[in-house]
């Protein structure tokens, strides 16, 4: 599931699954097309359908910028966040993967041991991700109201539940499970992986949209990390995130 699919089904409020396939906003584009990601838009390879410079009316908007940076029009305004992290092993395997895809693919993969030191180290294409976690989860305590706090994990093995969570904190609770069921299906990553637009198009330049669907799976790490790598994240885990009372 993409967070982004899911935000845009429920806002749009189009799950019903017996809605022609044409009624479907997620068979147009790409969902990180139709919800911006704003520090890669200069990259877009057509014109998105948000103006993420027009604030005049309500718009999703999708980021990986770390809380510090926000600006203030964000931080003081009645705007919502969902924040969704994940596993840093899991996270980390995950952007490995979706890098040499993309740079190295006629070439042997970025060595797992040098892509695992600059991770550890807080090298990260948006900052330290640890930083970037106990950030977001702080304000998260302080602003329930204002930032949603979700594991990837816990939308894996909850998702009806999770999903409903995230309605409601948008303000559009599904009327029924139905509505849910259909959402869920609709922003399936086997779904979206195998919708055309994901298959044969792009949105950034060089990045072709079936990169951006891969597995999804918890647990993945398991088959590139050596033990000694596990417990090395798991303590700066235990340092930097659960003195904060966050598990990950």
């Amino acid at each position: 599931m993409a967070q982004s699919a899911l935000s845009l089904c429920i806002m749009q409020n189009k799950s019903h699954q017996n809605s022609h396939e044409h009624d479907d906003i997620l068979t147009t584009g790409n969902p990180h097309f139709l919800v911006p990601t704003i520090e890669t838009t200069i990259y877009y390879s057509k014109t998105p359908p948000v103006d993420i410079y027009d604030a005049s009316a309500p718009r999703l908007l999708h980021a990986h910028l770390p809380y510090v940076v926000l600006p203030n029009s964000i931080k003081n305004s009645a705007s919502k966040i969902v924040y969704i992290t994940r596993n840093p092993k899991d996270t980390l395997i995950s952007m490995w993967q979706f890098f040499n895809s993309l740079y190295r693919p006629n070439q042997d993969p970025f060595p797992i041991e040098k892509a695992f030191d600059c991770f550890c180290s807080g090298v990260h294409q948006f900052g330290p991700f640890f930083e970037h976690v106990v950030e977001y989860w702080q304000e998260s305590q302080k602003w329930p109201q204002k930032i949603l706090f979700m594991k990837y994990e816990e939308l894996k093995s909850d998702p009806k539940g999770q999903v409903s969570k995230i309605a409601e904190f948008l303000g559009r609770p599904f009327a029924d499970e139905k509505e849910v069921d259909a959402v869920l299906w609709r922003c399936s990553l086997g779904r979206l992986k195998n919708l055309e637009v994901n298959k044969s198009e792009n949105i950034l330049n060089d990045v072709p949209n079936k990169s951006l669907f891969r597995k999804g799976e918890v647990g993945d790490w398991k088959n590139y990390l050596t033990p000694e790598m596990e417990e090395q994240i798991n303590q700066i885990c235990r340092i930097k995130l659960e003195h904060f009372g966050l598990f990950l």
